[in-house]
């Protein structure tokens, strides 16, 4: 390159810039940069989401539980309260609420989905609403034992799964 004229030297060095820019992900394809720092961002919200849920491990349900209060949740009050602590805000019932975010089929699920289920009577019918926490569990409450941690290949929720939502 000792010899070589100016513009030739000034070719070698962009490109030799725009290789190692490209190699590193800072030049071009900026889609690429948002999506991934998306994804990371909702991961660390899907991680709040786990952790302030935990908090409530055991707490009451109660069936049309006061919306924003803590002393008691039904499931969607429970969705909806956690989920506002990061700042998204979800409708009061799980039928509301399975219209938020965008679809997620079952094959997809990731943390901090909201996942929607029938219950018992009235099958076919979004009444139930729970959090995927990955590795097949779900945050949740309903009846006896209030908010609880639960498989969802468990025959009861595997067999009344609807549809989920992403909202992270």
């Amino acid at each position: 390159m000792k010899n070589q004229p100016t513009w030739y030297k000034k070719l070698v060095i962009t490109a030799l810039t725009v290789s190692i820019g490209l190699s590193a992900g800072i030049v071009g394809a900026p889609h690429q940069a948002d999506a991934a720092t998306a994804s990371i961002t909702a991961a660390s919200r899907a991680s709040q989401v786990i952790s302030i849920g935990k908090n409530y491990l055991g707490r009451p349900y109660q069936f049309g539980a006061q919306a924003g209060q803590t002393r008691t949740f039904d499931c969607s009050s429970f969705t909806q309260y956690v989920y506002n602590r990061i700042g998204v805000d979800l409708p009061r019932n799980s039928k509301q609420q399975s219209h938020a975010g965008s679809y997620v089929s079952r094959s997809n699920l990731r943390t901090g989905d909201l996942v929607f289920f029938s219950i018992p009577g009235k099958p076919g019918v979004i009444n139930h609403v729970a959090i995927y926490m990955g590795g097949g569990n779900l945050l949740h409450t309903y009846g006896a034992g209030g908010v609880r941690i639960t498989n969802i290949n468990s025959g009861t929720w595997s067999s009344r799964y609807m549809t989920a939502r992403r909202v992270l």
